[in-house]
């Protein structure tokens, strides 16, 4: 009995409800079928988005079916196929072989056009797609269906891969389950998961395109603040009518857009409708054992091709060469142009170009590029990242020679700047032979870099990652010369590898300053839940001196990594005691780093809040500390998409002359952070230049100046003013007051490239960039005779951000462009009176007038040469000011430029 329940429990399950679409056999199904996309702005436009439709009849009916399994099935096309598959049906098979028939195909724009705009007016089909492509598309292909799943997909290999593609997508739109669950598929997107919910005669497919693999995969910058951001959904609704499709309607949206500008987006809709018009006699299913023999006996020269889209390669036909396109572009590139938005546009678009172009053709362009354009002509080979620009750059590139320098470090900082680096350059930048000392240090220094990027693809474990954090790791301990101990502490910086997290903290408490300030900055960049209580205990002893004397800027560095770590209560109570018995300036820089944290509401301010509590903390002593060293922090910008902000910390000697100065700009959008900028100038033993006395610790250092910088997460090489007093003595008489460059060049800061695939069948590829034309620089003037000293920091930069999608199906082209510009410039100056005490100190940050323009362009084209392009343009003015400072700042600064004070 138990055996007769099993054989009819499983009789039943086999034959019962559909698993997915059966036809009947005699039957022809006629559908009218249209596939379309559009690309506009994330909001829509009144005058409609770019973009193409294409609308055909179709005719399907039942080939083939497995007998041992109704939902085993095939579709069919042309009358002369339906011919040779009624030829003999004797011996069916009932596996899904459908059939489909294509015609009356019809292109138009997918929103109304009149009059110029409408550029496929007098236009045909035949016109458009040409002969040999529109009798591809009209001829038959078969697709075989097991349980409502695509099993294959048989066409011919010599059709034209965007036409099979868009058979690829039709067979796609057929494929569903009857049941509610959640299953993966293989479709023409690739292999995804998708989630059926099941109703009375409706079925609704989610496919998530997340989950979806491909062949064709893309890049994107590391950095979430500067990257794009992606939303994506495709929802197929279908309506069954006596266990087929009466109609399915599928909708595929993708929005991109600019993290940091959200405004900056694009969006592309794909849909799909397949629509019942009516049913007929078809023909009778076809003969055979299986699925393979059946498809020979209808037409031997189809072949299962798969289901998955095949990679279309666009030939653009009369698009100019590499070295057409730099003769056009070279003049924008020159020096004198790089603080206008027309530079970084120019070295977008050259990337785009340098990145089609063979290793040839790029040294022919580095050859001939004038000495004064050739170091932004480096920046944008060497962003370009393929093969064949790093290949040009290293032959190009001679790094024997010592004199090559700015050349080499270009092509060094944007390697370190790159957005998706790999393996290769990593290998390329840490092999060879090296003439200048200079050029030695900034390559370990960006190797620092690069490998906390190939990291964070997850590349750690790749054979030249290992090499190189073995060295670098090794580096400090490797070496007693001061400055290369110094190059490997600024690469571990860069490389923020947990593993070094003990090799800062052994060096904070070095005996040399230099050391001791690399190693504390290095431990402020890391997470706080990889600072262990090891770390704690080093930055507590550095700061409260229990073991030894320590340079003022060193304490104040450790002050800050215990600020920014989630300091306990004890901690922070203990700072607060600290403050009346400090030196005189660091007491002042202490008690406003204090202020600034409640003021702005930084992390620590709860715990100091609670510590504030205690009046042996908070007194009037304690508090009403005076001198010239400040910190401040304050908003540059907010808005919904991006909030930046600047701090500025001075510390000056006991003498007030300046000891440390640190400008910082972050940007954080998305719950990312980047820091996008930090300019550091130190100066030191400059005291016996008016006579007066070193604070304690200080008594014996020698005279230096120097400015270190850090960009886009990046540590640059510092740049030393000056190195002892005959070096001091001979830079003061030969001061002109021009700043010293610190970087200069183009950036690469937004790149991302993907390739969308369309259910279908169309496809449309992303490509968004930002260029940045920089120019940093930095000085420090001293007048004895008017006993006045000034530091500056200048910023000088134009930024491009584009953002392209196209849809280029070979026979036609839609495309959408947004873009946005800016030139704006940034100054911090600090100028000190020391003709008086105590010493007069100004702290000025100026932000200049600058222009923000938009742009939105849409473009349609066809193969006769007609094209149509509609442009729109929107330009702001953003007022400059002078970002505010506390106000004994302000105070201050009236009394130095106000004579009648």
């Amino acid at each position: 009995m138990f055996a007769v329940v099993l054989f009819l429990t499983f009789s039943f399950v086999s034959s019962g409800a559909a698993a997915g679409p059966r036809l009947h056999n005699k039957q022809l199904y006629k559908f009218s079928y249209t596939a379309e996309v559009l690309l506009d702005k994330a909001k829509g436009s009144k005058e409609g988005g770019a973009g193409y439709k294409i609308s055909s009849e179709v005719n399907i009916n039942l080939v083939w079916r497995d007998p041992s399994s109704k939902d085993d099935q095939l579709i069919q096309l042309p009358t002369r196929m339906r011919a040779e598959i009624s030829a003999d049906t004797n011996n069916a098979i009932q596996d899904f072989c459908s059939t489909q028939q294509i015609s009356n195909v019809r292109i138009d724009h997918v929103s109304p056009r009149s009059g110029k705009k409408n550029i496929l007016q007098g236009s045909t089909v035949d016109s458009i797609l040409g002969k040999n492509k529109l009798a591809a598309l009209t001829k038959p292909f078969l697709v075989h269906l097991k349980n409502g799943k695509t099993k294959a997909f048989y066409s011919y290999w010599t059709e034209p891969a965007v036409i099979k593609n868009l058979k690829r997508g039709l067979a796609s739109l057929l494929q569903f389950q009857l049941q509610t669950g959640k299953v993966v598929e293989n479709d023409i997107s690739g292999r995804c998961t998708v989630q059926y919910q099941a109703a009375k005669d409706q079925i609704t497919r989610t496919k998530i395109l997340d989950t979806c693999k491909t062949s064709e995969t893309g890049f994107t910058t590391h950095s979430k603040v500067l990257g794009v951001g992606r939303k994506s959904s495709s929802v197929t609704v279908f309506t069954l009518e006596d266990g087929f499709i009466r109609s399915a309607v599928a909708e595929e949206t993708h929005s991109l857009a600019v993290n940091a500008r959200r405004s900056t987006a694009a969006k592309v809709v794909s849909r799909q409708t397949l629509v019942k018009t009516g049913k007929e006699a078809g023909p009778l299913e076809v003969a055979g054992k299986d699925v393979a023999s059946v498809v020979k006996s209808v037409d031997g020269k189809l072949a299962a091709v798969g289901i998955v889209a095949e990679k279309v390669k666009s030939k653009c036909k009369g698009c100019p060469t590499l070295f057409e396109h730099w003769q056009a572009e070279q003049k924008q590139l020159e020096p004198a142009s790089l603080s206008k938005a027309s530079a970084p546009r120019s070295f977008l678009a050259l990337i785009q170009s340098i990145r089609k172009a063979s290793k040839d053709e790029i040294l022919k362009v580095l050859k001939s590029a004038s000495k004064t354009s050739l170091p932004q002509v480096v920046d944008a080979v060497t962003s370009s990242q393929t093969p064949e620009s790093l290949d040009a750059m290293i032959e190009f590139l001679n790094f024997t020679d010592a004199k090559g320098l700015v050349l080499q470090e270009r092509f060094l900082y944007a390697c370190g700047f790159a957005s998706h680096p790999n393996e290769r350059m990593l290998h390329d930048i840490s092999k060879g032979k090296i003439g200048s000392e200079e050029i030695k240090e900034s390559v370990v220094i960006i190797m620092g870099a690069l490998v906390h990027k190939l990291c964070l693809k997850g590349g750690c474990n790749l054979p030249t990652v290992v090499q190189v954090k073995k060295m670098i790791l090794e580096g400090p301990d490797s070496t007693k010369v001061e400055s290369e101990v110094q190059v490997y502490l600024l690469a571990l910086k860069n490389s923020l590898l947990p593993e070094a997290i003990p090799i800062f903290t052994k060096y904070a408490e070095s005996e040399v300053g230099s050391y001791n300030t690399i190693a504390l900055t290095a431990l402020q960049r890391y997470d706080v839940s990889l600072l262990t209580s090891e770390v704690k205990r080093t930055v507590n002893r550095i700061y409260h001196q229990t073991q030894r004397i320590y340079e003022k800027n060193v304490r104040v560095a450790a002050a800050d990594v215990i600020l920014s770590s989630n300091p306990s209560y004890m901690e922070v109570k203990n700072l607060l005691l600290s403050i009346g018995n400090l030196p005189h300036e660091m007491n002042k820089y202490m008690l406003s780093k204090i202020q600034d944290n409640l003021r702005f509401q930084l992390p620590a301010s709860k715990v100091i809040r609670q510590a504030l509590k205690d009046m042996v903390s908070h007194n009037y002593d304690r508090f009403s500390k005076v001198g010239s060293s400040s910190a401040f922090s304050g908003f540059m910008a907010r808005s919904g998409d991006l909030t930046s902000t600047y701090s500025l910390d001075i510390l000056y000697s006991g003498s007030g002359i300046l000891r440390r100065s640190n400008m910082n700009i972050y940007g954080a959008s998305k719950d990312a952070m980047l820091h996008g900028l930090q300019v550091a100038i130190e100066a030191q033993g400059l005291e016996s230049l008016i006579a007066a006395t070193p604070d304690e610790g200080e008594e014996d250092l020698e005279s230096f100046a120097g400015m270190s910088a850090l960009l886009f997460d990046v540590q640059l090489r510092p740049v030393t003013f000056f190195k002892g007093y005959s070096d001091l003595m001979a830079k003061m008489f030969s001061m002109t007051g021009d700043p010293m460059n610190v970087v200069k060049g183009l950036i690469l800061l937004t790149d991302h490239s993907e390739v969308l695939q369309l259910q279908s069948g169309l496809k449309a590829n992303a490509e968004f960039q930002g260029g940045l034309a920089i120019d940093i620089s930095g000085g420090m003037e001293i007048s004895l005779w008017y006993r006045e000293s000034k530091t500056s920091v200048n910023n000088r930069g134009a930024l491009v951000v584009t953002g392209n999608v196209t849809v280029d199906m070979d026979f036609l082209r839609a495309g959408m462009e947004v873009s946005f510009e800016t030139e704006a410039s940034l100054d911090f100056i600090t100028t000190v009176q020391f003709s008086e005490y105590p010493f007069l100190v100004c702290m000025q940050m100026d932000k200049a007038t600058f222009p923000v323009r938009e742009y939105l362009t849409k473009y349609e084209h066809v193969p006769s040469g007609k094209s149509s392009q509609l442009r729109k343009q929107r330009r702001l003015i953003v007022s400059g000011s002078e970002f505010p400072l506390h106000q004994e700042n302000s105070n201050m600064c009236k009394r130095v430029f106000d004579s009648s004070w």
